[in-house]
């Protein structure tokens, strides 16, 4: 094959329930078993065929796919076989989606921080957040049902914290024709760029008081009773873009991912699930020969998976949460509709890898704003999620569990200006008790004024000029020449 050869392979995709074991076709859209409500994963029964290329060769296929030109293999659809192999060519739907860098973090916050480390900055995809990467292996899957079935309209539907709803509004106006899209938010819970940003795809958007699990529940109801398609993590097409995250890693590291970490935040735990789920599936074909090591991460105001981990191995028991306000605003979920995935493919990841191979650490909102604002402070773009990665790694790095000589890669899941917001709170001191933070002065920067509009008027521009440049000269300490 070329590398500007659409591949020939077609997988044999079907929905298997995690609860009651049912199984059903992947050619018509499911969200939870009609038997048991239980959340879905896919899995291709023809896997087995992939396994007659070695993982040599595989590796020399991707490789040669990232210098390709054909656009329906610029994004995630390069590793075709691995996500979504029941999508023809006419249908991929690409935006610019994936391929967002992994940048090596400055060697003063290496120092400072203690670990090697880098970001992967998932701001970069086209809405600004790595639910680019879900939605296109969703909507391309949803054009080919589309033209299977003539349907002349078809409602998406999500419930979002910000990010979902920018994505799902983002990609349903592009493939416009039947399908609209509706988002609903909860309402002040959301901040103003990202409603900004489904109301300029022109989405319908309802707000609803309550949290996103509230929303949430909402969405299910239409889900299941309504001809509606829904957008959120419950989508298992969703978790098979999301993947690619995983698969990108592993390619810039040259598929060597020995001594790897990678750290996620766990907001609905669809993300966290995808990046298992890739890098179990690259072990499988040999492409990797070792899984990294997984950190989810959760805030203390949000943490039902971490309260599930805590607990003695062979008593535990899963329970939803109460949330309260997080910076980490798309995290902040406190039913995660994917814990059933996680759980599942946890197992499934320390079985092969060990019981080291999968972890889940706690942090405070103090330290998730402060880490976001040390990241940038040192020449990342990271969101408060990203923040939330980096305090993880502190965390992890406090309690010894991970090692000086590990590599560790922290996902910035969002751009930094979506939450510009908070760091206006944190700079102000004007956060709401409910945050638990209080800032300090070592972080805060503001602008300092010179003069005033009063001096601009009663100066000549020369004298004007000359009071600005002292003031400077003045503010900055600056020596003549």
């Amino acid at each position: 094959m070329t590398m500007d050869e659409f591949p020939a392979y077609r997988g044999d995709l079907r929905y298997h329930c995690l609860e009651c074991k049912s199984v059903y076709p992947g050619d018509e859209l499911h969200y939870t078993c009609p038997e048991c409500s239980g959340v879905f994963l896919l899995q291709d029964h023809n896997f087995s065929e992939l396994k007659k290329t070695s993982g040599e060769d595989w590796r020399a296929v991707f490789d040669q796919r990232a210098a390709g030109k054909m656009t329906q293999m610029q994004g995630i659809f390069r590793f075709f076989e691995l996500i979504a192999p029941v999508v023809d060519k006419e249908d991929v739907v690409y935006l610019g989606e994936g391929n967002t860098p992994v940048i090596e973090s400055s060697p003063r916050l290496q120092k400072n921080v203690g670990r090697k480390m880098a970001f992967k900055n998932d701001g970069q995809n086209p809405s600004a957040s790595f639910k680019d990467r879900g939605m296109a292996c969703a909507f391309s899957y949803l054009n080919q049902l589309v033209k299977k079935n003539n349907w002349d309209q078809v409602l998406t539907i999500c419930a979002s914290t910000g990010d979902t709803s920018a994505s799902a509004a983002l990609y349903a106006a592009y493939v416009d024709g039947p399908v609209k899209s509706v988002v609903l938010l909860p309402q002040g819970k959301v901040t103003s760029q990202q409603l900004s940003q489904p109301l300029g795809s022109g989405s319908v958007v309802i707000e609803l008081p309550g949290v996103f699990d509230d929303c949430m529940r909402v969405v299910e109801y239409l889900a299941d009773n309504f001809r509606v398609a829904l957008l959120n993590s419950k989508n298992p097409w969703r978790i098979l873009g999301q993947e690619s995250y995983a698969f990108e890693i592993a390619q810039w590291s040259n598929w060597d991912m020995a001594g790897r970490c990678v750290f996620v935040p766990i907001g609905n735990a669809g993300n966290i699930t995808a990046v298992m789920n890739g890098f179990l599936k690259l072990k499988k074909l040999d492409i990797i020969d070792e899984l990294p090591r997984i950190f989810g991460v959760q805030s203390t105001h949000a943490d039902p998976v971490y309260r599930y981990y805590r607990q003695n191995p062979g008593d535990r028991s899963y329970a939803p949460v109460e949330v309260t306000p997080s910076v980490a605003q798309a995290a902040m979920i406190g039913n995660p509709v994917s814990f059933p995935r996680v759980r599942e493919l946890a197992a499934k990841y320390q079985q092969e890898q060990g019981e080291d191979a999968f972890n889940v650490v706690h942090v405070q909102e103090q330290q998730i704003i402060e880490s976001m604002l040390l990241a940038n402070q040192n020449g990342h773009i990271a969101c408060t999620q990203g923040g939330e990665c980096l305090a993880g790694l502190i965390q992890a790095r406090d309690q010894g569990l991970v090692g000086a000589d590990e590599f560790s890669i922290l996902d910035a899941t969002a751009h930094a200006l979506k939450f510009s917001g908070f760091q206006e709170m944190y700079f102000n001191r004007s956060f709401p008790p409910g945050y638990g933070i209080t800032p300090r002065q070592e972080y805060i920067n503001q602008p300092q004024s010179v003069l005033s509009e009063e001096d601009k008027e009663r100066m000549s521009k020369d004298e004007f000029t000359r009071a600005a440049v002292n003031e400077m000269v003045r503010i900055l300490g600056l020596q003549g020449n």
